[in-house]
């Protein structure tokens, strides 16, 4: 009896195990499901410039990656790939997986370049995900303290008695400070040399030292200076004054040229394809960086900068109008794409 006793618990006991293991096996392919993928982000997010840094698009990215950073719990590291007049990190980022860990700030360049460059490695609306516009930014046409024009009326006169002899410095061909001087010189008939450099640093350097005429440049690399003595601020390029220098003439004004304005901005793209609901997450994020009320008036305000913060849906929608709407400059100014 007792030896039939421990045969059976002997049984029991194995049967059991056999259970018990099995229960495991059939619970292991439901708790794999229920793991997935993890939570985006959960790796560090490229946000890249596609000019060198200083310049204005450097400056508003690096304030939203360092409001972002703790939001998103994952880095936001700034990434500067200058060259080509923004090409090739606007090129990069349109080649990157659409998964939301690489984006881009730009500027009107993006669409401006289709006027000058006659093959673009890029679709300016196709290849992109429109994320947020996310702040304006005054142009101001300067001048080194040494220059004998006063105002605009003065400057064109000047360079109509020497055609060929002024110039201009910008960040390349089709950035803002390429499109404002050509917009001005199609409105005067002055002639202009147009001298690029890789960014708004080498504008600044080349301007304060006398090596170039002119330049209508952002405003929060040439304020510093400005505010020095050393450069001379004629006149604002946008439609309106700005409060940081509200003394100073919009060149519609200032040079009786109506219907002069560059109004000039920033943006945030991704790659096409990238999931709605990550766009959705960048504009919550992005978004809440520049209305941030430190960010907003302490940083970019302090600037000169203009945050304003869209939906992807608008922006891309400005993206088109402004499309259009450089592609009818370009025609009026007679630039051809080379």
């Amino acid at each position: 009896m007792e030896l039939a006793r421990s045969v059976f618990a002997r049984i029991g006991a194995r049967i059991g195990i056999r259970m018990l293991l099995a229960g495991c096996m059939g619970l292991a392919p439901g708790v794999q499901g229920q793991t997935g993928p993890s939570p985006y982000p959960n790796r560090p997010i490229k946000f890249i410039v596609p000019l060198t840094p200083g310049g204005g698009n450097d400056v508003v990215a690096r304030i939203i990656a360092d409001r972002m950073t703790p939001a998103v719990g994952q880095p936001v590291v700034v990434e500067n790939k200058p060259g080509a007049g923004g090409n090739i990190g606007t090129e990069y980022t349109a080649r990157q997986p659409a998964d939301g860990y690489t984006i881009l700030i730009t500027t009107p360049t993006h669409v401006v370049n289709t006027n000058f460059y006659l093959k673009l490695p890029y679709d300016p609306i196709r290849d992109f995900s429109p994320v947020s516009m996310v702040a304006m930014i005054p142009f101001v046409l300067a001048v080194n303290a040494s220059f004998p024009a006063q105002n605009v009326k003065e400057l064109i006169a000047l360079a109509k008695t020497q055609p060929g002899r002024l110039t201009f410095g910008t960040a390349g061909i089709g950035t803002p400070h390429h499109i404002a001087t050509e917009m001005l010189r199609s409105m005067t008939g002055i002639e202009l040399v147009h001298v690029p450099y890789k960014g708004a640093a080498g504008i600044v350097i080349a301007l304060v030292s006398n090596e170039i005429s002119m330049t209508i440049g952002a405003i929060n690399s040439l304020l510093p200076h400005i505010r020095s003595g050393k450069l001379r601020a004629l006149a604002v390029a946008g439609s309106a004054r700005t409060q940081v220098l509200a003394d100073v003439p919009t060149i519609a004004e200032a040079g009786a040229l109506p219907g002069y304005a560059l109004d000039s901005w920033f943006g945030v793209l991704a790659p096409a394809g990238t999931p709605a609901e990550i766009i959705e997450r960048l504009n919550t994020e992005i978004n809440r960086a520049v209305r941030d009320q430190v960010v907003a008036k302490e940083r970019l305000a302090a600037a000169g900068i203009e945050p304003v913060g869209t939906t992807p849906e608008r922006f891309g929608e400005m993206l088109r109008e402004e499309l259009g709407k450089w592609a009818r400059v370009a025609k009026e100014a007679g630039i051809k794409p080379e």
